[in-house]
């Protein structure tokens, strides 16, 4: 699998998705900060200094980092007509053959739910992924009670596969999951 290079941009036809970078800290504080009492319960517990200078120092060190070993890809998505950042996806425990799979995850400021943002976000680094990655699978897991990422993963093409108990820890419990893959359809001849 090959290891890109951080300036990788991909355009879908109102969203593009692109690595964070020190100038998207404002923005990012902002919209997370705004949106923190739509997004805790869907996340891990946010850090004491989340959205700070030092919280988005730290995790760019550790996204650079994963990047340039080829084992996550973090991507902030800002819609193209005016730039404005709209939330991030991102695909994680990338593995290597003979897995060639990766973990997706990804969030949405709640002012841009229901517009077709994240489907259409998550078609698209998909399908970069099965072509620049070269990855045969895209794992994603969803609480049982959260019908706006379901429907965006089933309308993306994800089939629903099983149940995890215990399966991430969110809002500071363990939790359960629904688990839906993708698989990347081999070329016909």
């Amino acid at each position: 699998m090959a290891v890109l290079q951080r300036d990788t941009s991909i355009t879908a036809e109102r969203v593009v998705l692109t690595p964070p970078r020190k100038a998207d800290f404002d923005d990012w504080a902002a919209l997370r900060s705004a949106n923190r009492e739509h997004l805790e319960p869907w996340e891990p517990l946010w850090p004491g200094d989340a959205h700070s200078k030092a919280d988005w120092v730290r995790r760019l060190k550790v996204w650079t980092t994963a990047w340039k070993a080829g084992q996550a890809y973090v991507f902030l998505i800002r819609n193209i007509s005016d730039n404005t950042l709209i939330g991030g996806a991102s695909l994680t425990h990338v593995r290597n053959w003979p897995a060639s799979s990766a973990s997706l995850g990804y969030w949405l400021g709640a002012d841009f739910e229901g517009k077709g943002y994240m489907r259409e976000s998550v078609i698209a680094v998909c399908d970069w992924a099965f072509a620049d990655l070269r990855l045969w699978r895209i794992e994603a897991g969803t609480l049982a009670e959260n019908n706006r990422s379901r429907k965006v993963l089933e309308a993306a093409g994800f089939e629903e596969e099983g149940y995890a108990r215990a399966y991430l820890e969110i809002a500071g419990e363990r939790r359960d999951h629904v688990l839906f893959g993708l698989v990347r359809q081999p070329k016909r001849s």
